[in-house]
């Protein structure tokens, strides 16, 4: 009997139109170029500018571009779901919205949330969907509007991360490609270390904490930085190791954009030569739940069936992972 798997059959991608610099940044907080490009590797970010506009305007447009790219009918899809750390609001379903925007009368929606690794969790859960053979097409979705939660007084965030979307197709495949394994990890213990304080149900809204600025990301930078180069980069070999992959095997790396040195090192991990390593960071800094379909759609037209795609994320939470994907058709 043929395995069924899943695979990625379309992309697409949204960024808003408002660039912001290193140099920006400089009127802004005691940064400079220099310093943000050394140690981030970012050159610049995308930000949403427009007022009642969030994450699901986003999302609906790199919806958008993916249907309009494939002339896919909205009503075919069956499933969305929206992987977000930063959903338009509290109760009501982002990606339920985000649904009915597009035109997906037909399919059932919601959001997935674990911080920057988000996307990664979403391409598991949509391979269980179409591996089971309920569902056909999921439309897969990660979107973040991180300006609404940054505080641009704060050095060590601000010059971190950007806005942006992208979407992939997730549908059956029967000919090897698609997703082959996963390895994916989380340690709540981690969570004070990177985090939202207020807002939520232990911490809820008041006139103190908006004065205390305690509804913007804060970060422990090196606590973070650490655990992310150590995990994201042990996942990464585990995964190539126990698939029998030799390291000249593998075509691309896709790892989360947080930091070029992070990349660098989970890169190094497993061997791979810079070449095949996708990055673009320094164009749109760190998307959170954004950063892997983006990268995917960037690099799209280099992409070739049956190409060996490790993912990787790591992210708040602590949530991490790596999933072994081989590409499912040529650009």
């Amino acid at each position: 009997m043929t395995k069924v798997r899943a695979g990625i059959t379309a992309v697409g991608k949204y960024l808003p139109d408002y660039i912001l610099t290193n140099k920006e940044l400089e009127t802004m907080v005691d940064t400079n170029d220099e310093w943000i490009t050394t140690r981030t590797g970012i050159k610049e970010r995308r930000i949403l500018k427009d007022e009642g506009k969030g994450t699901s305007y986003l999302a609906i447009k790199s919806a958008e571009d993916l249907i309009s790219k494939t002339n896919l009918d909205p009503k075919e899809i069956e499933m969305v779901i929206l992987c977000t750390a930063t959903p338009d609001m509290q109760a009501a379903s982002t990606g339920a919205f985000v649904a009915s925007e597009i035109g997906a009368v037909n399919a059932f929606s919601f959001d997935l949330e674990s911080a920057c690794s988000s996307f990664l969790y979403g391409l598991s859960v949509a391979a269980g969907y179409i591996e089971s053979g309920r569902y056909k097409k999921i439309l897969l979705i990660g979107a973040d509007k991180n300006s609404s939660m940054i505080d641009y007084k704060d050095r060590a965030t601000c010059i971190i991360f950007g806005d942006g979307a992208g979407a992939v197709l997730v549908e059956p495949t029967t000919d090897g490609n698609g997703l082959q394994d996963e390895l994916l990890r989380t340690d709540g213990t981690g969570r004070e270390f990177l985090k939202v304080p207020a807002g939520g149900s232990v911490m809820p809204a008041t006139e103190e904490t908006v004065k205390n600025r305690l509804h913007f990301a804060r970060q422990d930078g090196q606590t973070v930085f650490k655990n992310a180069v150590f995990n994201m980069a042990d996942v990464s070999e585990k995964i190539v190791e126990r698939n029998n992959l030799k390291y000249e095997d593998i075509d691309w790396l896709a790892a989360h954009q947080a930091n070029k040195r992070i990349v660098e090192a989970t890169a190094r991990r497993i061997k791979l030569d810079p070449s095949k390593v996708m990055l673009n960071i320094q164009y749109y800094g760190n998307t959170t739940s954004a950063t892997l379909p983006l990268l995917l759609a960037d690099y799209e037209t280099q992409l070739k069936k049956g190409d060996n795609v490790i993912l990787a994320a790591f992210g708040g939470g602590f949530s991490w992972g790596s999933i072994y994907f081989k590409w499912c058709y040529n650009s």
